[in-house]
């Protein structure tokens, strides 16, 4: 196994552009496949599941060209995709998998959808029961509950409400919600339970707007789409750069100096962008500026906190890493969704962070850790082919102890160079 050791370190300081948002970026390659008329996306990620999103699409039959650096031209299908038969495998990619999983079962063909082993261990069964509430036919070839999947044409009637569990992924909700207009029926859907990672959410009624569907929404409990709904290009679109993904270098400059995060700002459509609040509240001196946010270390000890993160689940895996560098106990409450993501992610966090002479307990949704008096040094991190792992922990150096991440090349999924970033910054 590949392993990157990074040597101990106690400053941070200058400035990142980041990658441009990973949720974003496959939300808006689909829109732009399924709208009518050519779309321009500017600052599309480069990463592992934007190219499993790009492969299925061009495999359906989208035209696609890569016109400049990161910048894509996709001639969309106007709600109909050219290949009624295709064979798909989506990696890891969830923000693939879910949303494909919706329009396919939709569109009137034959489809196999397939992954790595980690997405055949992912649940979507709340999604499949959803879809099959609309009518649509898909079978489960492994186990009951996950994918690998078979999807054939469909007779459609949504005249029912379409229910759904909120409290498992956002993910299910964002797929249904960007597939139900290729029915151009009249659709409504409501949420069983609380809905988790509503931001997500948010940025899915954003996107679908931009590309002239409005969703009408009753709290977080009912969405309606409008009968013969049709999506149509804006023409260009500018992806923001991932607000999960700054929050690594602000916490960096949290513990360690001074580091300002460009290509996101305030006024982000991201949730994860709230992380910068939260540093706020802990007395992190915050700037933000037009299209950036600028995190300074305190002279006073960062103090152990209580938070319910449901509002940035990816962001406060980063928290938890923050929490080592904190006088106290942390606990992260709220995080159920953790355990579905590309590991389980408090099993793998608390075992982690362990290494590192934490004391952790976890439960079914919390965790609650409190650092050691002196970090491990050399320990040895595993990532559980889990980037955000990698990422999160690569912030243990600024602790002045070298540490050793295991797989490190895991970030490709949503940031493949971010380890030559961070080095630029450390010292």
């Amino acid at each position: 196994m590949e392993q990157l050791t990074l040597p101990a370190a106690s400053h941070a300081q200058g400035t990142i552009t980041l990658p441009g948002s990973k949720s974003i970026s496959n939300r808006t390659l689909l829109l732009a496949a399924l709208a009518n008329g050519t779309t321009e996306i500017r600052d599309l990620l480069a990463s592992d599941d934007t190219a499993r999103m790009l492969e299925a699409l061009e495999k359906l039959g989208i035209k696609l060209e890569n016109f400049a650096e990161n910048a894509w031209r996709v001639t969309g299908c106007d709600g109909n995709f050219p290949n009624k038969q295709a064979d798909l495998f989506l990696g890891n990619a969830g923000t693939a998998f879910r949303p494909l999983t919706a329009a396919l079962s939709l569109s009137n063909g034959d489809y196999h959808l397939s992954g790595v082993p980690r997405m055949h261990e992912r649940p979507i069964g709340d999604l499949v029961n959803a879809l099959r509430q609309a009518g649509a036919d898909i079978s489960y070839l492994e186990n009951e509950g996950f994918p690998p999947l078979q999807i054939a044409p469909a007779k459609l009637d949504l005249s029912q409400t379409i229910k759904i569990r909120g409290d498992v992924s956002s993910q299910f909700l964002t797929a249904l919600l960007m597939a139900l207009p290729l029915t151009k029926q009249s659709a409504t859907i409501e949420v069983v339970g609380e809905l988790i990672s509503k931001p997500y959410i948010e940025i899915t009624l954003n996107l679908m707007a931009k590309f002239g569907i409005t969703v009408q929404r009753d709290r977080w409990q009912r969405f309606t789409i409008p009968a013969n709904s049709r999506y149509q290009s804006p023409k260009e679109i500018f992806v923001e750069g991932d607000a999960s993904s700054a929050s690594y270098f602000l916490a960096a400059g949290t513990i360690a100096g001074e580091v300002t995060v460009s290509g996101v700002d305030f006024n982000s459509i991201q949730g994860d962008v709230k992380f910068a609040d939260e540093l706020q509240k802990l007395g992190v001196e915050i700037c933000g500026a037009n299209n950036s946010i600028t995190a300074k270390k305190t002279v006073k000890k960062l103090q152990g906190f209580e938070l319910d993160c449901n509002h940035i689940p990816d962001a406060a895996m980063t928290l938890a890493v923050l929490a080592l560098f904190a006088e106290g106990t942390t606990t992260l409450k709220n995080i159920a969704s953790w355990r579905v993501k590309e590991t389980d992610r408090i099993s793998a966090m608390a075992t982690e962070l362990r290494k590192v002479g934490a004391i952790v307990e976890e439960g079914a949704d919390y965790i609650k850790i409190t650092p050691p008096a002196q970090l491990t040094p050399k320990a040895v991190i595993d990532t559980y082919d889990d980037h955000r792992m990698a990422m999160c922990f690569s912030l243990v150096s600024l602790g002045d102890v070298p540490i050793t991440i295991n797989d490190p090349n895991c970030v490709a999924k949503t940031f493949p160079n971010y380890f030559t970033e961070f080095k630029k910054l450390v010292s």
